[in-house]
């Protein structure tokens, strides 16, 4: 069996993003290693945890997502990132893919979705 892809959760909204990690954890293909609340935490977290897949906020205090993403993927090139956002417009869907984003999936998605999202982000 191959090693669970790690995950780490970048979303300001705790609750949300203890719930993610309740879902998640339910798969034994993937392992969240840590969470974030805002995007240079997340940037943080990814540079220490080195995590195979980000899943990353748009909206966040302190640094938003989509500059958190071009940080990652400038910093950390093995690292993907998928964008989870509540928002489904297609400027959000671009501008998440200019800054390097491997997926968008929006927040109102399925869990089935969200775990195909990652594990496709991993293996490419």
């Amino acid at each position: 069996m191959a090693a669970p892809v790690s995950v780490l959760i970048a979303d300001d909204q705790r609750l949300f993003a203890e719930a993610l990690e309740a879902i998640l954890s339910t798969d034994v293909r993937v392992r969240v290693v840590a969470r974030a609340a805002d995007g240079r935490s997340a940037i943080d977290l990814a540079r220490e945890h080195r995590p195979d897949v980000v899943l990353m906020d748009i909206a966040m205090p302190v640094l938003d997502g989509i500059e958190a993403t071009r940080t990652i993927r400038t910093e950390l090139p093995g690292t993907r990132v998928v964008v989870l956002s509540g928002s489904a417009a297609t400027q959000d869907v671009a501008r998440a893919r200019g800054a390097g984003a491997a997926g968008y999936v929006t927040k109102d998605q399925i869990a089935d979705d969200l775990l195909r999202a990652i594990l496709d982000a991993a293996a490419a």
